[in-house]
């Protein structure tokens, strides 16, 4: 039979390679509220949930912020040395060996100590999207770029995409997410996230700020997933019911273990695009519920098959499939065959 449909090449896009597995990155932004033990403890129920690396967020607020905000105070306080950093980055890496560390970075003048500290990657916050000094210190270092989008302009992207490939090979993925604490389901717009790879033509990830109390907490990352993202940023937090720093969309230890979970079932559900074989469950189904062309009578060796013979029936096997009737209108039975049994190509001479 001729082929009318043309053949599909079992083999990956460079897009398809990165979804097979849902990187997913716990973020413990300022969680820790100043306290390295506090800090350690999320460190802790990152890698007891499974999640593929601990976000931290290191800065030298000297150089993100100006005194004059109203966060500057509090920022003050709980903003570590550059030793308390080392010891975290030391406490990850020689306990939990499987989980990579990503630091997401604000200002230029700390990214030769982050990098010193061997860490896996990078996320650069969307405040720094048009800033060429941490661009091309971040580009610099070769390592995984995550490029935080929220709130920006298809041009202040694109320049910034622009100006870390002209310098770097880096792995660079675009990281949408609606930037309020907490974040509500009609503001998320995640139809987006299908523009932007289209855009771009680079990996997308979703980070989610909704409201950890509430389900969309979990059912949005899922729907994301669903939309083709390679990546999910979720933040994490040691007790949200005190109510500190970054809670508001922050799942507990608990909580944090249902979410990878729930990520690692999507990522079994998802397959592949590419062609493969049927599973035994597939093959049991269609045995059962695929039709194929069966006599209406009990017919002798040797007789002709006319159309008025035959009928499309669920049969006791697979036989010839229906849109194959043609082959087998004309032809001479070798065998004797009893009504509602369907032909094979063994049915005849």
């Amino acid at each position: 039979m001729k082929e009318i449909i043309p053949a599909m090449k079992n083999e990956l896009t460079s897009r398809e390679l990165v979804q097979l597995k849902t990187f997913v990155i716990a973020e413990m932004a300022c969680s820790h509220e100043g306290d390295i033990n506090l800090a350690k403890k999320i460190i802790d129920s990152s890698a007891a949930a499974n999640a593929d690396a601990v976000q931290l967020q290191i800065w030298s607020l000297k150089y993100m912020m100006s005194p004059q905000r109203k966060e500057y105070g509090l920022l003050q306080k709980i903003e570590f040395s550059k030793k308390q950093w080392r010891e975290l980055v030391s406490y990850s890496r020689n306990k939990y060996r499987h989980m990579q560390i990503y630091v997401c970075v604000y200002e230029h003048s700390s990214i030769e100590f982050i990098d010193s500290l061997g860490i896996d990657g990078y996320k650069l916050n969307s405040s720094d999207l048009s800033n060429p000094l941490v661009l091309d210190k971040i580009a610099a270092t070769g390592k995984p770029i995550n490029l935080s989008v929220g709130a920006s302009t298809v041009a202040e992207i694109q320049y910034a995409v622009n100006r870390i490939k002209s310098s770097s090979k880096s792995y660079i993925t675009l990281m949408y997410g609606h930037q309020s604490f907490p974040t509500h389901p009609e503001n998320v717009n995640m139809t987006y996230i299908q523009k932007l790879a289209n855009l771009f033509d680079l990996p997308i990830g979703y980070q989610d700020h909704c409201d950890a109390d509430d389900d969309s907490a979990f059912w949005l990352p899922a729907a994301s997933m669903g939309m083709g993202v390679s990546l999910l940023e979720k933040h994490i937090t040691h007790d949200r019911s005190i109510k500190g720093i970054d809670y508001e969309s922050a799942l507990n230890p608990d909580e944090y273990i249902e979410f990878v979970n729930m990520a690692r079932t999507i990522d079994q559900a998802k397959g592949r695009s590419t062609p493969r074989d049927f599973s035994a469950d597939e093959i049991k189904y269609r045995d059962f519920q695929k039709k194929s062309i069966v006599v209406t009578k009990n017919m002798k060796a040797g007789s002709i098959i006319k159309e008025g013979d035959l009928s499309f029936m669920r049969a006791e096997i697979l036989g010839i499939p229906p849109n194959e009737i043609g082959t087998v209108l004309g032809r001479r039975l070798k065998r004797d065959i009893s009504a509602y049994q369907p032909l094979t190509e063994d049915s005849f001479k």
